[in-house]
């Protein structure tokens, strides 16, 4: 029994042991994702390709990033498939003529319209990434990312990223969205510790002070949608309340990714300075604190709901496994920061969820929907389109919690601590 606890248990080496499988697996299951072209293919149940899907700029962002980690790893094979990806990111996925990336390409290899931050903000998180793990191209991938994004999608008056244009730039979409503006977050931060541009993490923490204004607002539960002048559509969406990037309501497992989000960059901003440090670390326990009580376990099921009304209510109860790679993660950092024995008993408790109801240990990888009964269904993310959410949370948990999980691994590589 000691040996079964021990498994889940933050501060025992069973986690670390039982991380690390996890962890190799997933690299194995996700090898066959690159196109003859490098985009990435949507990934099935069994890690098989999904040919006739459309292929994906995010994806394929988010299967460079994982590589380049399980490059700086040393895991084989990892070095070819970055490479791989680099090339459908400045291939077939770029726009050389009106600049940026497309959303994607159709199973034809028919480009899609519009231009999303979304998408480029993963075009830049790959980047850094891939120019840790010494990738060919990452270097200039970054730099174009960087120009076209401070170009049409940083809004610097506001010290917030815009969401959607047409393909040509000419027409910006009225909508704003925190999505977009989280993985913003997160792509700056990754760039700063890569490249030591400090003017991103600036702008990261710009982004952060309107979210945690926007949250202590209300409740702790995040405001998704805004209109152009940054007003809050709160009922955005109420007729398709399970989308898989705009759902109506609250998104529990986005409060708690914030509170990650907020905890890195304070402690990377204010590293010695307790005081001014406190106000953000207060944010991010509490927009956890709010998520889990809303979320985890709350009708009568394990796992955590998708969606919540403004009361707390849910509203979709299907459970996302990247909510859960990002409760995992963000229990983890807290604990190291607080040391309060509550984020590790949550850890505990995500990690047996994890390992009794979400690992298939058939196919691989984690299933990607389940709904409240523990069935694996497919209505919002049919199959297992990439690693990134839960690779991550095979790191995160014991990776420095000031730095970005590439660079945090390409430190310790080099003979520093991660």
């Amino acid at each position: 029994m000691q040996e079964i606890r021990g498994k889940y248990d933050i501060d025992r080496d069973e986690n670390r042991i039982f991380l690390k499988g996890i962890r190799e697996n997933l690299l194995e299951f996700g090898r066959r994702f690159p196109s003859p072209a490098g985009s990435s293919y949507y990934l099935g149940d069994d890690g098989t390709p999904w040919t006739d899907r459309k292929r994906e700029t995010w994806i394929t962002c988010r299967m460079a990033h994982v590589y380049s980690i399980g490059a700086l790893l040393g895991y084989e094979g990892s070095k070819e498939l970055v490479d791989a990806a680099i090339k459908g990111i400045r291939g077939e996925l770029h726009d050389r003529i009106n600049g940026g990336w497309y959303p994607g390409v159709t199973a034809e290899g028919e480009t899609l319209p519009d231009k999303q931050c979304y998408g480029h903000a993963f075009v830049i998180l790959a980047a850094s990434s891939a120019l840790l793990a010494e990738s060919d191209g990452a270097k200039e991938l970054l730099e174009e990312a960087l120009e076209i994004f401070d170009l049409r999608f940083w809004d610097e008056k506001e010290g917030l990223a815009v969401d959607t244009w047409n393909t040509d730039f000419s027409v910006l979409d009225n909508y704003r969205g925190l999505n977009a503006n989280m993985h913003t977050v997160e792509a700056f931060l990754a760039v700063a510790d890569a490249t030591g541009r400090e003017m991103y993490r600036s702008r990261a923490g710009r982004i952060i002070d309107h979210v945690i204004a926007w949250a202590a607002g209300n409740e702790w539960r995040i405001p998704e949608h805004f209109t152009k002048e940054w007003e809050p559509e709160l009922e955005y969406n109420k007729e398709c309340p399970a989308d898989p990037f705009k759902p109506y309501g609250a998104t529990p497992g986005h409060g708690i990714e914030w509170g990650r989000l907020i905890t890195q960059w304070a402690l990377s901003v204010h590293k010695e300075d307790e005081q001014a440090r406190k106000p953000y670390l207060e944010a991010a326990e509490q927009l956890y604190q709010r998520a889990v009580k809303d979320a985890w376990n709350v009708d009568g099921a394990p796992g955590i709901v998708y969606t919540t009304d403004w009361k707390g209510v849910p509203v979709i109860h299907d459970r996302m496994h990247w909510t859960l790679a990002e409760a995992i993660n963000t229990s983890a950092v807290l604990y190291h920061v607080t040391g309060k024995e509550r984020y590790a008993s949550d850890y505990a408790g995500f990690m047996e969820y994890l390992d009794t109801q979400v690992l298939d240990n058939v196919n691989g990888s984690w299933f990607h929907q389940m709904n409240e009964k523990g069935e694996v269904t497919g209505s919002v993310w049919p199959g297992k389109s990439d690693l990134y959410h839960a690779f991550q949370a095979t790191l995160i948990p014991y990776g420095r919690v000031d730095v970005s999980v590439a660079s945090a691994v390409c430190r310790a590589a080099c003979g520093g601590t991660m």
